[in-house]
């Protein structure tokens, strides 16, 4: 981090002295994320100067790389001819991603200052479904023919490659464009002129469907360990391909979205400071509206054991030690499983193995909880009642069992139902549990102490 925020005040440092061939000739050998860091602390004014020092294939790779404020500004600033030069040299699906999150006027000026061909490719990708293969996938890609020798195919990559998202891995398709086969570089670079393609080719191909959700594609990029995946449409014909680094945004995506539905709110894809107090507070308050009505469980519970309280005051104060230490274990055994599951280690078949192991380590851990909770009630506070400790001491062995049980049978449940696991962890899981522990703890007072 330091040594970027030297290369920026050195950049700003040669704006400032008038510099400009030499910070034109720096700022074009620079690495493009780098350039677009350095664009977010610019003001507008200096954006729009340094983004017109760039060539055309710089400008367009940094672009890429903006966030989208910094996006619409230039597109805004800058005239129709440079606006064209960009959508030419970009790759498609960053043009896609850009629009997607443009505002209207952004779009139809992009879309007017592209040709016929581009501007019906940018809205077939757009009329995909959102979070699909197809929004994804880009077209630009290496596809030979079987039939070519290898020389043939080389010849081929070096005139078009530059033009490619990559070229490591090259995929082979029939006359009809359906694919057949794949071919890395290296085996093409290794094997002798004369030889055919098809003789190389991998057949046994895995691949994804336009329709397909990002989160599949993802669970497919982890599993294989791959740089690119093709796309196919229903006919099997190869329209696409995907690579990594949009599947690294989509992974990023995904768990954020998990971690905010464990947190009881409402995805959004903004940036917090980007986001507005009114959507925030209406991101929060619907699930903090179910989850105080579903609170109301605990009230009545309460209420309907007044008889028990009454007679042993003293009860009353482990209902917070014992509802949080059940929802502290119910918490912990739900995110376990929800990673679990997202990373393909837990799938539904298994919800009677995990649960059987869920249910030793909460014995386990409800066991060694209810000695030391009474050990400390002996300790620290001998005035109470020694049947009060052993009440809250065995009722903790058992909700934490019980937490633990629920922990991992409501997120597997959930994705049976279609549902998203995530919405099964944290506070909601924590109100569930909380009722049954109270269930609990008074049937055993009811028990020991009356």
């Amino acid at each position: 981090m330091e040594e970027m925020q030297t290369l920026f005040d050195h950049f700003n440092e040669l704006m400032d002295k008038g510099a400009y061939i030499q910070l034109k000739q720096e700022l074009n050998e620079e690495n493009a994320a780098d350039l677009a860091e350095y664009f977010e602390e610019l003001s507008a004014e200096k954006q729009l100067f340094i983004f017109r020092l760039l060539t055309k294939d710089m400008a367009a790779e940094v672009f890429s790389y903006m966030d989208s404020d910094t996006q619409e500004h230039i597109v805004h600033s800058i005239t129709d001819k440079e606006v064209r030069n960009i959508v030419d040299e970009m790759f498609l699906d960053d043009t896609v991603d850009f629009l997607e999150e443009a505002p209207a006027n952004l779009v139809k000026k992009v879309l007017r200052n592209t040709d016929a061909e581009t501007r019906a490719l940018i809205n077939r990708f757009l009329n995909y479904p959102e979070n699909s293969a197809g929004s994804l996938m880009t077209i630009e890609f290496v596809k030979l023919r079987g039939g070519m020798t290898v020389d043939v195919a080389m010849k081929q990559i070096k005139r078009t490659g530059m033009d490619k998202e990559t070229i490591y891995t090259c995929y082979v398709i029939d006359g009809q464009r359906k694919l057949i086969g794949v071919v890395p570089l290296r085996t093409l670079i290794c094997a002798k002129d004369e030889e055919l393609v098809q003789d190389l080719m991998e057949e046994d191909v895995v691949s994804v469907h336009t329709t397909d959700d990002q989160e599949e594609v993802a669970q497919i990029f982890k599993k294989y360990n791959w740089m690119a995946l093709p796309v196919t449409d229903l006919e099997n014909r190869l329209v696409g391909i995907i690579t990594v680094d949009d599947i690294v945004d989509v992974i990023e995506q995904e768990t954020t979205e998990d971690m905010e539905k464990m947190a009881a709110l409402l995805p959004s894809d903004e940036e917090y400071l980007k986001t507005p107090v009114t959507k925030l507070a209406r991101n929060r308050i619907v699930w903090l509206c179910v989850l105080m009505i579903s609170g109301t469980l605990s009230s009545a519970i309460i209420s309907g054991y007044d008889a028990i309280l009454s007679q042993a005051v003293q009860l009353a104060a482990f209902i917070p030690v014992l509802t949080g230490t059940g929802g502290n274990a119910g918490s912990q055994t739900s995110a376990t499983i929800i990673r679990g599951m997202s990373l393909g280690d837990i799938r539904p078949r298994d919800i009677f193995r995990v649960m059987g192991k869920e249910i030793q380590v909460g014995m386990i851990c409800g066991v060694l909880l209810a000695a030391l909770n009474f050990i400390k009630q002996t300790i620290f506070s001998p005035s109470t009642d020694i049947m009060v400790d052993l009440t809250v001491s065995v009722s903790m062995g058992f909700v934490v069992v019980v937490a633990k049980a629920m922990g991992c049978v409501l997120p597997i449940g959930a994705k049976v139902c279609k549902l998203d696991p995530a919405i099964m962890a944290g506070p909601l899981i924590t109100t569930v549990v909380d009722a049954v522990a109270l269930v609990i703890f008074f049937n055993v007072a009811q028990w020991l102490v009356l």
